[in-house]
C-alpha cells in the first residue's frame, strides 16, 4: 500500500493529514495504541514541516508518502526549506528547556516511532513503525 498527498504550508491543512492518517490505519486494521504513536507523530511532522521548514508560505509544499510494506509503516515528510541539523535542537527534557513552548516535536517523533531517520539536508524525515496490525 502507497499513498502519497501534498499540501500547502497552511496549518489548516493538517486536517487533510489527519483524515488521510484516518483512513490508512483503518485500512490497514491498525492497533488503537499504534493509531495513537502513527497520528501524533505525522501531525508533529507536518506541523514542524510547515511552520519551521517552509515558514507558513503557502506556496512551499510539504509531501507526505505513506507505504505500508513486509508489516512496516514508513512515513516520509518532505518540505521545500533549507533543512537543519536535528543534533543542535535542544533537549526538551532538561530543566532549562522544560518550559520552552517549542522544541518537543521531534522528541515525541522519536519516542513514539520505531526509528526516525532525517535527510543529510535536514529537510525530509522518515519515521518507521513495526508491529502496528493488531
Amino acid at each position: 500500500m502507497y499513498k502519497q498527498i501534498k499540501i500547502e504550508s497552511k496549518v489548516m491543512n493538517l486536517r487533510i493529514v489527519e483524515k488521510t492518517i484516518d483512513e490508512v490505519t483503518n485500512e490497514l486494521g491498525i492497533s488503537q495504541d499504534s493509531y495513537g504513536k502513527i497520528m501524533v507523530s505525522t501531525m508533529e511532522g507536518v506541523n514542524n514541516a510547515i511552520l519551521h521548514g517552509n515558514h507558513s508560505e503557502p506556496e512551499k509544499i510539504v509531501d507526505i508518502e505513506i507505504e505500508f510494506k513486509d508489516k512496516v509503516l514508513k512515513i516520509k515528510i518532505t518540505d521545500e526549506g533549507k533543512g537543519f541539523r536535528p543534533e543542535e535542537v535542544p533537549d526538551p527534557t532538561v530543566p532549562e528547556n522544560i518550559e520552552l513552548l517549542s522544541g518537543r516535536g521531534i522528541f515525541l517523533m522519536s519516542h513514539l516511532a520505531d526509528k526516525i531517520k532525517f535527510s543529510k539536508k535536514g529537510n525530509t524525515v522518515t519515521m518507521t513503525f513495526k508491529n502496528i496490525v493488531s
